[in-house]
C-alpha cells in the first residue's frame, strides 16, 4: 500500500484505489457465479435415458433387475425413441408369490423378454396422444388396450399413476400393475 492508501496492481505496478479493487473483485465474483449457474443449468438440463431415469427414481428396482436379466437394458439406453409403461416395485409385488424370481431365471428369459417388451412402444407417445388411442402395438408385436376411465389412462388392467416423465430417448409412464401379454391361441 502506498502513502496515499492506494494498492499497487501486482502486474502493472500501477496504484489502484481500494474502491477500484473492491469493484474488480465484485465483478469477478459475479462473473464466476454466472458461469457456475450456466454450467449447473446446462448439466441439469441434460436428460438421462429411460433406464438411468428409472434407476434414479428408486422405485423401479425390480424392473431394472428384470431388464438386466432379459438383456434389454442396453436396448432401452439406445437412441429410441421409446415409450415405456413402467411398473413400480409395488406393481411387481402384486404378482403371485415366486413369479418374479421364476422369470429372472435364465431358462425363462424368452418369457421375461416377452413380458418386458409388452411394456414398450416404439416412438415417443405422450399421455395426451395416448389418451386418444384405443390400442398400441408393443415391441413384441402384441396389442395393448388403452382406455380412459375417470380421467385416467388405463392399459389393459393397469392404471397410469404418473405420466410424461421425459427422458433423452423417450418417455416413461408409471403404471400400477405389470402388463401381461395375451397368450397366443393354438
Amino acid at each position: 500500500m502506498t502513502r496515499s492508501g492506494q494498492v499497487p496492481d501486482p502486474e502493472t505496478k500501477t496504484p489502484q484505489t481500494p474502491n477500484v479493487m473492491k469493484s474488480l473483485i465484485k465483478s469477478l465474483a459475479c462473473a464466476l457465479s454466472a458461469a457456475a449457474l450456466t454450467l449447473g443449468s446446462t448439466h441439469a438440463a441434460e436428460k438421462k435415458d429411460i433406464v438411468d431415469t428409472a434407476v434414479a427414481a428408486g422405485s423401479f428396482k425390480t424392473l431394472a433387475a428384470a431388464l438386466g436379466a432379459a438383456g434389454l437394458a442396453d436396448t432401452l439406453k439406445g437412441d429410441g425413441p421409446f415409450t415405456v409403461f413402467a411398473p413400480t416395485d409395488e406393481a411387481f409385488a402384486k404378482l403371485p408369490a415366486g413369479t418374479v424370481e421364476s422369470l429372472l431365471k435364465p431358462e425363462n428369459k424368452a418369457k421375461l423378454v416377452d413380458i418386458l417388451t409388452y411394456h414398450v412402444v416404439a416412438g415417443e407417445v405422450d399421455s395426451k396422444a395416448a389418451m386418444k388411442l384405443s390400442t398400441a402395438t408393443a415391441l413384441n408385436k402384441k396389442a395393448i388396450k388403452l382406455e380412459v376411465k375417470d380421467g385416467s389412462l388405463h392399459l389393459n388392467e393397469s392404471k397410469v399413476t404418473k405420466a410424461d416423465i421425459s427422458c433423452s430417448n423417450g418417455v416413461i409412464h408409471v403404471i400400477d400393475a405389470v402388463l401381461l401379454p395375451p397368450t397366443e391361441k393354438k
